[in-house]
């Protein structure tokens, strides 16, 4: 004879009861799904329906009212350094006819991953940044910076402090090194070169710090917290003037910063950025307005760049491990 089922047994499972919600959610999820669409008809989602993460890889990013993203590689503070770039991007807003917005780089994200990604559409970068972000998501570089000769190439300054005893690059031996930011050409990578032409590895200093920026390099110097920092020439030799640091040693010349694009911007967009970049004339005709362009690293504005021009230093970069 078969008992009768208790009152507790004849109530549905906890799973069972779990099982129907999650149904009704998600028939009711589809169902707002559905309703997003701002328009008077209802457009059906087939949810069965998916993109593979190539073709997905692979789509161009849409941009509103063509307004594009600027971002650059921090040299002084971020204040300082959006003074510079707002005006700059005011002039391609007149020539170009699109609209560019400055965008900073967080503490916790790269300018490299975020110019690869499509965070930003364009930025201002140094060779050591451009090298990896080129290497790694295929960017494609623009134009390079113009010295105060009108020479697309820079050099990079070993700093100490005024009273410093150090006279050669070979006294910087069990000393406290102070470098800018990891990815920098003139705070970094060029620092590096010079050391090893002098027979120095990192592991010869008694320590050593990437500070971010050149400006907090020549704060590490200044401060006496390190004995000696490599920074970029503009602002080694402007702080050498005033008396605040003494210059150690100045590198040969190596290809200047550059203007770069992620590789979905539309090559039609390029060829126009392009060209009011060329045309760029930040001593006279399109000074207005700008704030301290002199002291950037493209104060005579811009010429074509190529890829092969950064070779040798593409070269340093494999030797030590960063590409």
């Amino acid at each position: 004879m078969l008992r009768k089922p208790t009152y507790e047994e004849k109530q549905p499972s906890k799973h069972f009861v779990r099982l129907i919600i999650y149904i009704i959610a998600t028939i009711l999820a589809a169902y707002s799904l559905a309703g997003c669409d701002s328009g008077t008809e209802r457009k059906n989602i087939d949810l069965k329906k998916g993109i593979s993460a190539e073709k997905l890889s692979k789509m161009k990013p849409k941009l509103e009212s063509n307004v594009f993203f600027f971002g650059f590689d921090l040299r002084a503070t971020p204040e300082e350094d959006a003074r510079q770039y707002v005006p700059f991007l005011k002039y391609l807003d007149k020539t170009t006819g699109y609209k560019f917005r400055l965008r900073f780089t967080p503490k916790d994200q790269s300018i490299i991953q975020n110019i690869g990604t499509g965070k930003i559409h364009f930025a201002a970068m140094g060779a050591g940044s451009y090298l990896k972000a080129h290497a790694k998501y295929n960017v494609s570089i623009i134009v390079r910076g113009l010295n105060l000769s009108g020479k697309a190439e820079y050099q990079s300054l070993i700093i100490v402090s005024p009273n410093s005893k150090i006279s050669e690059i070979k006294d910087l031996h069990g000393k406290k090194f102070a470098f800018g930011h990891i990815t920098s050409t003139q705070g970094h990578i060029i620092p590096r070169i010079v050391l090893a032409e002098h027979g120095l590895n990192l592991e010869d200093l008694a320590s050593y710090k990437y500070t971010g920026s050149h400006y907090e390099c020549a704060k590490a110097v200044t401060s006496g917290n390190f004995d000696a920092g490599g920074i970029q020439d503009i602002m080694g030799r402007n702080l050498a003037q005033k008396g605040l640091v003494k210059i150690l040693n100045t590198s040969k010349y190596y290809p200047s910063s550059s203007i770069v694009a992620n590789r979905n911007v539309l090559n039609e967009v390029i060829t126009k950025v392009k060209k009011a970049l060329i045309d760029f004339q930040p001593q006279g005709r399109d000074s207005e307005g700008l704030y301290h362009w002199s002291k950037t690293e493209m104060p005579n504005g811009f010429i074509e760049a190529r890829d092969k021009d950064y070779q040798e230093l593409r070269k340093w970069n494999v030797k030590f491990g960063y590409l």
